[in-house]
């Protein structure tokens, strides 16, 4: 199965598992689970982050990507049995109205429900185009007979209870991935065919590679206990690479990111890799992105002496519902083989 093929089909199995930070176990598994199946031992930490070594000698590179997503809460449950919610991550508001979703209870249940303004109906309250959007202006609507607080307490709801969108992944003829969650599960389903290739000899490692899947890279402190793998030299963050306004990177090409909210990243690491993408005939672009930051920050802060980097597949509107192109996860994945095969 080429490496494409096996992306895609990644990619749709981890969108389709509900992981809002927090509530990552599931996903974890399932990525626990495929690279034992591809033959190697992942480990699974005590705060959920997968680790698998994938063999090679000298010079460890560890490569991370994040199973957390965007999500939200129940805050309250209001009296009509509509819920408000707390955002786990930072999104805008809008770019979660008319979501479906589910609302996941304590006890393991699910319900349906959806993201809806408290003036939803045009006939009644006529334009609400410039109405705030926020929690205390959305609702989440469930899918069950309840009018009242109580109807709604029935049925195990409380506040504390998780709430994941519908991910609508779409790919399309031209290549184009729509979903939500692209950021950043199309960079694991990336990591994975990077293990693919190495567990069928495709990929000749040049370098001991650690692939890491941090669960709490949302809420900034997904990478804080990697210092404990004490051997690592390098670290490259593989998370999405922004598109629009004064950006150069588009969703068919692989982001490099020169600096972030957190400041600049490893500057001979970016000649490096730059000289890289270069070599391999990768399209790529060199990007700032002001409002972003990556495991690779969060491990610095955490004490690991390292080479640090952040690269990845373009992603259009990042934290909404998002598009990639397979080409750009194509040239991410390049860009990790020839840092896994050949060492500078």
């Amino acid at each position: 199965m080429e490496s494409k093929t096996y992306m895609i089909e990644q990619l749709k199995a981890l969108t389709g598992i509900p992981s809002p930070t927090g509530m990552t176990l599931e996903a974890a598994k399932y990525v626990f689970a495929e690279l034992q199946r591809l033959g190697f031992a992942p480990e699974l930490t005590r705060k959920g982050t997968v680790i698998c070594c994938l063999g090679g000698e000298g010079h460890p590179v560890l490569m991370s990507a994040h199973v957390d997503t965007l999500g939200a809460m129940v805050r309250a449950i209001k009296g009509d049995g509509r819920l408000r919610y707390t955002k786990l991550g930072g999104y805008n508001d809008n770019a979660i109205e008319n979501e479906n979703v589910l609302i996941h209870t304590l006890e393991g249940k699910t319900y349906s429900g959806t993201v809806q303004s408290v003036k939803a109906s045009r006939h009644v309250w006529g334009d609400t185009t410039g109405d705030k959007r926020g929690d205390e202006y959305l609702e989440i609507v469930i899918d069950e007979d309840v009018s009242c607080k109580a109807d709604v307490e029935k049925l195990g709801i409380t506040p504390g209870n998780y709430i994941s969108f519908d991910p609508r992944m779409v790919v399309t003829e031209s290549g184009y991935i729509k979903s939500r969650h692209l950021d950043d599960k199309a960079s694991s389903a990336v990591l994975l065919a990077l293990a693919k290739g190495v567990a069928e000899g495709k990929v000749k490692l040049g370098r001991k590679v650690y692939i890491v899947f941090t669960v709490y890279e949302e809420v900034g402190h997904g990478a804080s206990s990697l210092y404990t793998l004490t051997d690592v030299e390098d670290m490259i963050a593989v998370d999405m690479g922004c598109v629009g306004s004064d950006l150069s990177c588009n969703e068919k090409q692989v982001s490099l990111c020169a600096k972030d909210s957190n400041g600049p990243y490893d500057y001979s690491f970016l000649q490096e890799l730059v000289q890289r993408c270069k070599e391999q005939d990768i399209d790529y672009v060199v990007d700032i992105y002001p409002g972003y930051g990556s495991d690779a920050g969060t491990a610095l802060r955490a004490g690991m002496e390292i080479r640090y980097a952040c690269f990845g597949q373009g992603v259009f509107a990042s934290h909404a519902y998002e598009r990639t192109h397979i080409k750009g996860m194509e040239g991410t994945l390049r860009l990790l083989v020839n840092v896994a095969e050949v060492v500078k």
